[in-house]
This record gives structure tokens, sequence and C-alpha cells, in this order.
């Protein structure tokens, strides 16, 4: 069986969540404490302490660069799921770069600074140093102090994939591609704590999130 090990609001493996349950295989979720890799170090043989990690038996998969796409591509591979179409190559990665610079860059700050109601008390210490070591002292509450202007940066840059949703479904075409599954894996992150919504002036935007999370892998669609 598929195992994903993961933190449950990291952007990043809420994408490989979303396409282990797009998929239909049979899979479980490994939710770990940011504070504690253990489990990560051993399943990857200490080669590797972040998260998302796959494990698919004795293979065990975790990114090789910050735009590797390792576990998407091994799925896909596996599963035969559509998400990387020749006709889409490279369109992808300029793609899937933006989303995870740019939109990330605001979201993962945005729920951060609400990681009081998400992250267990007894983890809150361990998250605020780690976080604070990594971005700086004072960085989270920064964060709440800028919420309003963060969610107004974060509507202008979603505006051309509320354009690209113009005249079709998804970003590309007619059926979901990665690039959809890595942009809802952001956005997932961003509404995590509950305490913010899509913005209004985005609305085939929210109508394609909500339809993201939902959608099942039909085999029929080429």
């Amino acid at each position: 069986m598929l195992q994903l090990i993961q933190f449950a609001w990291s952007p990043f493996c809420l994408v490989q969540q979303r396409l282990l349950d797009f998929s239909g295989a049979p899979h479980q979720i490994i939710n770990i404490p940011p504070g504690d890799r253990s489990l990560v170090w051993k399943e990857t043989r200490q080669r590797y302490y972040q998260v998302p990690v796959l494990k698919d038996g004795k293979n065990v998969l975790f990114e090789t660069g910050e735009n590797s796409q390792v576990i998407a591509k091994y799925l896909e591979s596996k599963l035969q799921l559509g998400l990387f179409p020749r006709e889409w190559e490279g369109i992808q990665d300029l793609i899937w770069e933006n989303i995870e610079n740019e939109i990330e860059g605001i979201t993962f700050k945005l729920n951060d600074a609400r990681y009081k109601e998400f992250v267990p008390k007894g983890e809150q210490l361990n998250y605020l140093r780690y976080k604070e070591r990594k971005f700086g002292k004072g960085c989270l509450r920064q964060w709440a102090e800028q919420q309003r202007a963060l969610q107004r940066r974060l509507a202008e840059k979603l505006l051309p994939y509320e354009q690209m949703l113009g005249n079709r479904p998804y970003l590309l075409d007619r059926r979901p591609r990665f690039v959809d599954f890595d942009l809802w894996g952001m956005l997932a992150n961003f509404l995590f704590s509950g305490a913010y919504k899509l913005p209004p002036s985005r609305p085939k935007l929210k109508a394609w999130y909500g339809q993201m999370s939902r959608v099942q892998f039909d085999k029929s669609l080429k």
C-alpha cells in the first residue's frame, strides 16, 4: 500500500495527498509532528529530513530539488493519472514554479500566522522556534500583523489563474493536470486554519477549487 508521510497542513504534502485521493488507489496517510523528523530520517536511510515522503513497498520517494516533482511523477508512472502529458511539457514547469514561489510564498505566511489554531499546544514552542530560526525572530507575529496586506497580494497573484479558467474547467484543458493539484495544495494550505476564504474577486477560482476538492480520476478521459 502507498504510504504518505507528511505534516497535515504542509502545502506540498497537501498536493500529494490530494493526488492520492484523486487516484482512488489504496493508501495510508501518516501525519508526523513538525518537531519530530525521526520517522522520515529512518525511512530515507538518513538521506532526507523533509516532507512529504512516499513509501511504496521497498521504494521510498522524496524530492531531489526545489522543482523536481519526484513523487508526483512516480504516481503518474505507477497510476497513469494523466498529470504530465507531452503537449504541456515546459509550460507546466513554468506554471508550477510560479505556483510554488509566488503563490506559496504568500499562502504559507498567512497559514503560519494562525499556527496556534492548528498546531497542538505542546508543539507550538518547537514550531515557533523552527520558524524563527528559518525566517527571523518575530516572523509569525509580523505575518499576523500583515494578514490583510498579504491577502490583497494573494488576490493579485491569483489573477492569471482566474483568467486561465475563463473558458475551460481546469487550468490547461478539460481535465486536471499536475498544475491544478499544485495550485490546489497551496490554496488548501491557505484555507487550512479556517480563518480565511478565497478572494471574492476570484469567483472562477473558487468554483474550480470546489471542483478540484471533489474530482476523481476518470480513465476514459484522454
